[in-house]
């Protein structure tokens, strides 16, 4: 009897200790054990809700989430971040003061942080305002003796050692960009209320601009400009509030409807806007007082706009759009590297030593994005039969173009500059895509009438794509953002 008390008791401490173990080791390795009828999620798993289900293959196209952010954080945006900085693509000229050609202009953004400085003149590189504008060329440096105005009139930067025949076709360009099916309504740089701006000195951020006036140029564009069905009564604008209809990921069942096309540019009307406001979010204004603003990340504001449970599950569906357009610029990209790679070209700003580096910095970028394995392929667009795909892409083709019409009807002269420029970007991209067999035809030694680009839409491309590279680089801050706050 006392023989088996004696075992008991011995099992009973031996479990004892091993139930300390266990439950020191756990404590010391911060593990806490998990009950299968958990109510509440863990606050990792709260964190991270924004990202969760942000991975695996992106939908019409077979490229992963994870091999973009490998390939844009480490091999992308470093270069386009150098790149933009030059001076070729940091002077942008646009026209803020065109009117809206919608609705009654309901003034301009009173808040300072709207504003926008424009770049005196004396700062513009000599080749930049000197030019036509529209082209790029090296101007001829014996030229100095000639007065800016002189050189404009004379050969509008454009080398003097070119042949006649070259000389023609620089003349034939202004008569076919008339033609030229762009997909954006093009600033003219010749008016005077076009400006230069730096972009450095006047970067996209969250300058407080909201409400019923950029709440209207969203819905504008969603709901008159997306193909959205007539059967669709929800706004499709995600700043719109709800009114009860279906929400979350089941309310996008209606884009498994449309074709290739329409889906395709909702996509990227909806990339484009999260791009927006991922940077919005990544420099917001923290801090107002003592008439110094402070700028940084705003993790609540982040969550608000693609958090799971904030969103219904539509913000996982956002951020892959961004990933979606991110493509479709990166294949523009890939498809004109050829213009640019021909030793005529050099993107001219009167400084011999400024532009060499930079036409280097160009190829290299171009060469990095050879290497991408999974481009998007364009091909499968407007394959249908010629004339229906005629129409189709007549009509994607408008409708951008009309989404860039109504950027003039932003009331934040600095809203409306990114806004401007990264439409442009896309612009610029779609119309690409859109040129490939011109691009095939291109003259080794000579410019083309069939495709050309003018400085403005080069630098909208260029840039336009560098705000989505960057955007991809902050969702990985905020993953870090997201952990710290734990």
């Amino acid at each position: 009897m006392w023989k088996i008390t004696l075992q008991a008791f011995g099992f009973l401490l031996l479990a004892w200790f091993f139930g300390n173990f266990v439950l020191g080791w756990f404590q010391q390795n911060n593990v806490k054990p998990q009950t299968q009828h958990s109510e509440r999620p863990s606050p990792d798993s709260q964190d991270q809700s924004c990202f969760c289900q942000l991975t695996g293959v992106l939908d019409d196209c077979f490229c992963d989430v994870e091999s973009i952010d490998v390939f844009n954080n480490f091999k992308i945006y470093p270069r386009i971040k150098k790149l933009t900085e030059r001076d070729y693509f940091r002077y942008y000229r646009v026209n803020l003061k065109r009117p809206c050609p919608f609705w009654p202009d309901d003034g301009h953004c009173s808040i300072k942080d709207c504003h926008v400085e424009p770049c005196p003149e004396s700062k513009i590189p000599v080749g930049i305002k000197s030019g036509n504008y529209n082209k790029y060329a090296q101007a001829a440096n014996t030229m100095s003796d000639m007065t800016d105005c002189e050189q404009a009139q004379e050969l509008g930067a454009i080398n003097s050692t070119l042949s006649n025949q070259s000389k023609k076709a620089f003349a034939d360009w202004a008569r076919h960009d008339d033609a030229q099916d762009h997909f954006c309504e093009l600033d003219d740089e010749t008016s005077p209320d076009a400006e230069y701006v730096d972009l450095l000195l006047n970067p996209e951020r969250f300058t407080g601009y909201k409400g019923p006036s950029a709440w209207r140029v969203w819905n504008s564009i969603y709901e008159e400009n997306c193909f959205k069905p007539r059967s669709v009564y929800r706004p499709l604008n995600p700043l719109a509030p709800s009114r009860g209809e279906i929400e979350g990921e089941g309310f996008y069942n209606w884009l498994e409807g449309l074709c290739l096309e329409k889906r395709v540019f909702y996509r990227l009307i909806s990339g484009l806007h999260s791009s927006i406001n991922i940077h919005l979010c990544a420099e917001y204004l923290l801090d107002e007082g003592w008439g110094r603003s402070v700028w940084g990340p705003n993790v609540q504001e982040f969550r608000q706009r693609f958090d799971t449970a904030e969103t219904k599950g539509e913000g996982t569906r956002r951020l892959k759009n961004l990933y979606f357009l991110y493509l479709i610029e990166l294949r523009a990209l890939y498809k004109v590297a050829p213009y640019f790679e021909r030793a005529f070209i050099n993107l001219y700003t009167g400084n011999t030593q400024e532009d060499s580096a930079t036409k280097d910095l160009l190829l290299q970028f171009f060469n990095e994005i050879k290497a991408f394995p999974m481009h998007f392929d364009e091909k499968s667009m407007f394959a249908g039969h010629k004339m229906e795909a005629k129409t189709l892409k007549e009509e994607f083709r408008l409708h951008f173009k009309n989404i860039s019409r109504i950027m003039d009807c932003v009331g934040c002269s600095k809203c409306r500059l990114w806004g401007k420029l990264q439409t442009q970007g896309l612009g610029t991209a779609l119309k690409i895509l859109f040129s490939e067999r011109e691009i095939q035809n291109l003259p080794e030694h000579s410019p083309s009438k069939g495709f050309q680009l003018t400085r403005q839409e080069i630098v909208a491309l260029l840039n336009g794509f560098g705000r989505l590279s960057t955007s991809i680089h902050q969702l990985h801050n905020f993953r870090l953002l997201l952990k710290e706050n734990r």
